[in-house]
């Protein structure tokens, strides 16, 4: 049996990194894994922690753990149930754990008590895991339900003196336990004079969202109040609760009986809880906000540059996240669907969403892309490169800049003496690859021409791959892009420089020409040239060198797998008639290599004659490959656009994502072989290994965004002013740029050979 694994656990350390509290995470260190399962409704984990003992985590989320669950538990059930006079009944929604009922059950008075939790998992797991907090669910006072709360509520009207939510955070399914409706339900659940007591977020982290929740509860009940307590395994080491009754004038914060056994509840921490500290007594109480103003936040400035952004992959909230750190600017975010926009704008200080398409032909459409963009200083163009002239072509008519991250085309080279008309800057190429592989390329350079010396050689690879721990596929690669656009790269023609001479590649030969290239020894990498190398020892004014690549990087045994797919004719682009719905992936290969029957073995001794592999080793590598994607199998093929290429894509953008918790890796080095005056010879590298955060931006939108990010700013600025077509091919692009991005913490490791 394989040992159980988690995303969210990492080098022996749990980390709790959520959306609900950005720029922090709660981490404990992992004895061992107990438990993982996906439940119907979440994902389910339990480790024995070293300081905490066992621990359950919903969602990536501490529900509870053995050391610091009493201070919660306690609270959410002694609060409502010690200030009312005389509770029997009593619901508790969601705490399948048991820690609520077990708490409920120190109250005499309590005869009945109903657990309503949606999971059966939550339950079954914490008797197995946290008994001490399960135990009492066997009592014969307790009933179990296994339901919706919302249902179970709405049939059981006017019967429970008090009512426990105890909810995850407002994410979600759980958001709607938050909102109006569920507290309607709640009110009417009660019997006369009744009291509620729900899970009530932290004041450090959701002060705005307990405002709400105030006003809310203060619309439904006479009495309504926020209490807490402390908790060191919940998000700033604090959670609050929403207390409310029925009835009018009751002193929420008065007890009316010990309560006995407990650890952290008494009676003076029961009227202490509804003491807030000055900053949420302020806001909440007096709508005053005292709290302390930092970052951009501290500036208090009207924004005076307008910025729209185009474009929702993955490489525009970093983008879009640098730009606002400025508070000058304001940013406008426009995707074909506003729900796009929306989406990504999310929480971005001084942002708003639209919808724009950058790519439609119609006249509506494009009016008003040309109007959206007037109304800026400067569009970022993020939508896919074939759009890019028309973007600029619109900002030419609004005396808008431009930012893109995608190489010059021959289309936007035309519009050179339009753009120096117009006045405005056309900042292209800065991203990753294209981007800082520039960056660093010129700053070599120039240091070795100042030196005297001359760059004979130069050499270029990055490949954007997933982390070796996650390239568990028979490609080794992953899509965090279109397939169908990583399966086309794969068919560029490549030329570049070696030893004084051009070497041109035709895209059907590329993955031939691909070989091992070392780096570090933990990767097994191979590289194959990229496009057209050879322009750049003009960009890059080194007219000495003889030799000049720049290429890509994948994981050894890639090229051969891909060279069998393009000789088994699966990344033709022709249309074939008799490529239609209703065939199996084993009918479309019988097709498309010429088998003369669709059985497994007889496709798969087609395929050896086809190929041609270089031993039986080799066969049976990519023969596993081609039945992992389902090309043997009896199942029906997903047809698509009558092409043997974009049938393949469909199958493998579902087969190739990244998963929940996986991570991507880049890797970028450039090496300089170079000739010194004194005839000395060094090799030279500017190397970039970077990993994506899981539950965060990936490696590539990060190394993508944030230059481009960069770019815009200095625009803005006025630092880059030159009206044109612009590229990093300067040290006077190239160098602020740089500055600013190491800055961030981000940049290339530089080292002698």
């Amino acid at each position: 049996m394989a040992p159980l694994t988690h995303r969210c656990i990492k080098d022996g350390w749990f980390r709790e990194i959520s959306s609900q509290w950005p720029g922090q995470a709660m981490t404990l260190k992992v004895n061992r894994i107990l438990h993982v399962e996906k439940s119907l409704y979440q994902d389910v984990l339990v480790f024995e922690s070293e300081t905490y003992g066992n621990v359950l985590v919903l969602d990536g989320v501490i529900q509870c753990t053995e050391r610091d669950e009493f201070s919660y538990q306690e609270m959410i059930a002694h609060l409502p149930l010690a200030s009312h006079p005389n509770p029997k009944k009593v619901l508790v929604i969601g705490g399948g754990d048991g820690g609520v009922v077990r708490e409920v059950l120190k109250h005499d008075t309590v005869e009945q008590v109903v657990l309503c939790d949606i999971d059966e998992a939550v339950v079954r797991v914490s008797k197995q895991f946290l008994p001490h907090m399960s135990s009492l669910l066997n009592d014969p006072r307790v009933t179990v339900f296994i339901g919706d709360g919302f249902k179970f509520l709405a049939d059981n009207t006017s019967t429970y003196d008090v009512i426990i939510t105890d909810s995850s955070d407002p994410v979600g399914p759980a958001a709607s336990l938050f909102q109006k409706p569920y507290f309607e339900l709640l009110r009417d659940a009660l019997t006369p004079g009744g009291h509620i007591s729900t899970q009530g977020e932290c004041l450090w982290l959701h002060i705005s969202l307990i405002e709400d929740l105030l006003k809310t509860t203060r619309s439904l009940f006479p009495v309504a109040e926020y209490a807490f307590t402390t908790i060191p395994t919940y998000p700033s080491g604090q959670i609050g609760f929403m207390v409310c009754s029925k009835e009018a004038g009751r002193d929420l914060s008065k007890p009316l009986r010990p309560v006995p056994n407990t650890r952290y509840y008494n009676a003076e921490v029961h009227k202490a809880a509804f003491v807030l500290p000055e900053f949420g007594r302020a806001l909440l109480q007096e709508g005053k906000d005292v709290r302390p103003k930092f970052g951009p936040n501290a500036v208090e400035k009207t924004p005076t540059k307008k910025v729209l952004l185009l474009g929702s992959g993955a490489v525009a909230r970093p983008c879009a996240e640098y730009v606002v750190r400025n508070p000058e600017n304001a940013l406008t975010i426009a995707c074909r669907t506003l729900a796009s926009a929306q989406a990504l704008a999310g929480d971005l200080r001084n942002t708003t969403a639209v919808s724009l398409d950058a790519g439609s032909e119609e006249p509506a459409k494009q009016a008003a892309l040309e109007k959206a963009i007037a109304e800026h200083d400067l569009v970022i163009s993020l939508v896919p490169y074939i759009y890019h002239a028309n973007v600029i072509k619109a900002a030419i008519k609004g005396k808008t800049h431009v930012v893109t991250t995608s190489y010059i085309s021959p289309a936007i080279r035309e519009l050179e003496d339009e753009v120096k008309k117009a006045g405005i800057v056309v900042m292209n190429e800065i991203g990753l690859d294209p981007g800082v592989d520039h960056l660093y390329a010129i700053k070599t350079i120039d240091e070795v021409h100042a030196k005297g010396g001359k760059v004979k050689e130069f050499h270029s690879f990055c490949g954007g791959l997933p982390a070796p721990e996650c390239s568990d596929n028979p490609l080794g690669y992953k899509f965090s892009w279109s397939a169908r656009g990583g399966l086309l790269a794969l068919l560029n023609s490549a030329s570049y420089l070696a030893e004084g001479k051009q070497v041109d590649i035709e895209g059907k030969d590329l993955m031939s020409v691909a070989k091992p290239y070392y780096i570090k020894p933990a990767f097994g990498f191979v590289a194959y040239p990229n496009r057209n190398s050879v322009p750049f020892r003009e960009y890059y004014h080194i007219p000495e060198a003889e030799t000049v690549i720049r290429g890509t990087l994948r994981y050894q045994g890639f090229p051969e797998f891909v060279r069998t797919l393009v000789a088994l004719g699966w990344l033709s682009l022709d249309k074939k008639e008799w490529l239609k719905e209703g065939l199996t992936w084993a009918q479309v290969t019988q097709q498309a290599i010429g088998a003369t029957d669709a059985s497994e073995s007889t496709l798969i001794a087609r395929v050896k004659e086809v190929a041609k592999f270089p031993n039986e080793g080799e066969a049976r590598r990519i023969i596993s490959g081609l039945k992992w994607i389902g090309l043997f199998s009896d199942e029906k093929a997903t047809v698509r656009d009558g092409t043997l290429l974009d049938t393949l894509c469909a199958q493998l953008q579902t087969l190739m994502q990244y998963e929940e918790g996986e991570r991507d890796f880049i890797m970028l080095q450039h090496k300089f072989v170079v000739e010194w005056a004194d005839g000395k010879t060094d090799t030279l590298t500017s190397t970039l290994e970077a990993y994506g955060e899981p539950q965060g931006h990936s490696a590539m939108a990060l190394y993508v965004g944030v230059p481009c990010g960069i770019a815009v700013q200095l625009v803005l600025d006025g630092v880059f002013a030159t009206p044109g077509v612009l590229a990093p091919y300067s040290k006077e692009i190239c160098e602020p740029i740089r500055k600013i991005l190491e800055e961030q913490g981000m940049g290339l490791v530089e080292k002698v050979l």
